[in-house]
C-alpha cells in the first residue's frame, strides 16, 4: 500500500488522484496507525522548512515514520521540502532535519559566480540528469520537471545522489541513501514523466 503521511502540508489529492489512475492502491495517513498500514511511503512538502518539520513533530507521525524508515527500512520518497526533510539540517531554519540523509539544506546562492542574477525561487520546467542508474528512473528518458524553491539539498556524501539538475550551476535533484529517496522537483506536476516516476516508486 502506497501511503501519503499527510501531517497538513503537500500536494497530496494530485498524488491520490495519480495513483488511482494508476489502478495502484494508494492511502492517506493521519495517524500513526493509518500509517502502520504502509508498505512503501511519500513524505510530501511545502512551504518553509522549520515549518514544515514542526509541523510534522507535532503531528503524532514522527516516531512511527522513523520506526517504518529506519528501523524496518520501508522505502519512503519525499518530495521538494519532504526531500529537504529528510536532511540533517537547512540553512533555512534552526529545527533540526530528521537525518535519514546525510546531507544538508543550503540556499542559491545568487549574488556571486555562475549563480549571479538568477531569480528566487527555481521556479518552473527544467531538466533532470542521471548521473546513476537507479530503479526509480526506469523508462525515463530526456526528461524534464517541475521545481518551485529556493534551497536545494547538498550532500555530505556524494555517493547519494542520483540526478543533477543546472540552475546557474549543476545541483543535486534526486538522492537515494538505501530505502530512502527524494526529489527536489514535484512529480505530482511533472506530466507523464513524474506519473512515471511515482509508478516506478510504487513497483520497483
Amino acid at each position: 500500500m502506497i501511503t501519503i503521511a499527510d501531517y497538513g502540508l503537500g500536494n497530496i489529492r494530485a498524488f491520490v488522484n495519480i495513483y488511482k489512475k494508476l489502478n495502484i492502491d494508494v492511502a492517506v495517513a493521519q495517524t500513526a496507525a493509518e500509517l502502520e498500514l504502509a508498505s512503501r511511503i511519500i513524505l510530501p512538502g511545502v512551504g518553509a522548512f522549520d515549518w514544515a518539520m514542526a509541523r510534522l513533530n507535532a503531528s503524532g507521525l514522527r516516531d512511527t515514520l522513523d520506526e517504518l524508515v529506519l528501523g524496518r527500512k520501508l522505502p519512503v520518497f519525499g518530495v521538494c521540502v519532504g526531500m529537504q526533510m529528510m536532511c540533517k539540517r537547512s540553512d533555512e531554519g534552526e529545527l533540526p532535519g530528521l537525518g535519514w540523509l546525510d546531507a544538508e539544506v543550503v540556499r542559491f546562492d545568487v549574488g556571486e559566480g555562475s549563480r549571479q542574477g538568477l531569480q528566487l525561487p527555481h521556479m518552473g520546467w527544467n531538466d533532470v540528469a542521471p548521473v546513476a542508474t537507479d530503479s526509480l528512473f526506469e523508462g525515463l528518458d530526456d526528461w524534464r520537471c517541475y521545481f518551485l524553491h529556493s534551497y536545494y539539498v547538498r550532500p555530505i556524501d556524494p555517493a547519494i545522489t542520483l540526478a543533477q539538475t543546472n540552475y546557474g550551476g549543476l545541483f543535486t535533484s534526486a538522492v537515494r541513501s538505501g530505502n530512502v529517496c527524494a526529489t527536489q522537483f514535484h512529480p505530482e506536476k511533472s506530466h507523464g514523466w513524474g506519473v512515471a516516476l511515482l509508478r516506478n516508486f510504487a513497483v520497483n
